[in-house]
């Protein structure tokens, strides 16, 4: 075996395990740790550490029992040391604990109470200013809601009354003649319309010609009459002609069939104020 197997056996430094195999134990850290070192590497190659104390006991040292005692102290001391501040530590810890906390229950007590008693106050006078000011909002609300109420009431009192309905009235025939009365129009306009072939003439009350030609089948022809207290309108062939006056569908008192030309005469009447 090398001393580097040895050293790794026994964790034992190299150099010495080489003082060891020389004899040079001043080397060594302490009389004691050479028949440690000794025992170790005796052990580890197979041999009787006793019997090599005993067969070389003129040159290990024999001081082995003696530092014992003395590194046995040093322990003691560092020991009774550690305990002894670690001692007083605990000792004043409960009392630093307890101080901390009663500083700490005192502080918070300062803290709360004189909040609240300012927070009630704030909160009772808010309350007390308040009040009056929600009943005034309440009484304007109110207020608000009536007035639109009377003023509709007044808004239905003036509104207008409805304006009559158009009316086209037959009030008679004579001969060929049919007339019809026009009542509550705003304006009077007259359109015919042709579904076959016919001829038409149109002339108001004072004799103004308006048209007096034939109308093809499909087409149609109005006339504004506005202002004008009657007109007369020559229709040619009455089976294929429609008259309406402002969109209102003329009725022949004559019945069409029978009496294909007609004279149609519409009496306008101003619409009433």
């Amino acid at each position: 075996m090398s001393l580097a197997d040895v050293q790794e056996m026994t964790k034992i430094q190299k150099r010495y395990l080489n003082g060891i195999e020389e004899g040079n134990y001043d080397m060594m850290p302490g009389k004691f740790y050479v028949r440690a070192f000794i025992k170790q590497y005796a052990e580890a190659v197979g041999l009787d550490p006793e019997q090599l104390f005993e067969e070389y006991k003129s040159e290990i040292p024999s001081s082995y029992e003696d530092e014992i005692p003395q590194r046995a102290t040093k322990v003691e001391k560092v020991r009774s040391t550690v305990p002894a501040e670690s001692s007083k530590i605990l000792e004043y810890l409960p009392r630093i604990l307890v101080t901390a906390f009663v500083v700490g229950a005192l502080f918070l007590v300062w803290f709360l109470i004189p909040k609240s008693d300012s927070n009630d106050k704030t909160v009772k006078e808010e309350t007390v200013v308040e009040q009056p000011k929600e009943q005034e909002n309440e009484k304007k609300v109110a207020k608000e809601k009536e007035e639109p109420k009377k003023e509709t009431k007044k808004e239905e009192k003036v509104q207008e009354p409805a304006k009559p309905k158009q009316t086209l009235t037959a009030l008679g025939v004579s001969g060929r003649k049919a007339t019809y009365e026009l009542q509550n129009a705003e304006k009077f306009e007259v359109t015919i319309l042709s579904k076959g072939e016919t001829w038409i003439g149109v002339t108001d009350g004072s004799g103004k010609s308006y048209y007096n030609n034939m109308l093809a089948k499909g087409q149609s022809q109005t006339f504004d009459l506005t202002g004008q207290t009657s007109a007369k309108i020559v229709v040619g062939f009455a089976p294929d002609t429609e008259i309406k006056v402002n969109g209102e569908t003329l009725t022949y008192q004559l019945p069409a069939a029978k009496q294909v030309r007609q004279d149609v005469i519409i009496q306008a009447k101003p619409a009433e104020q």
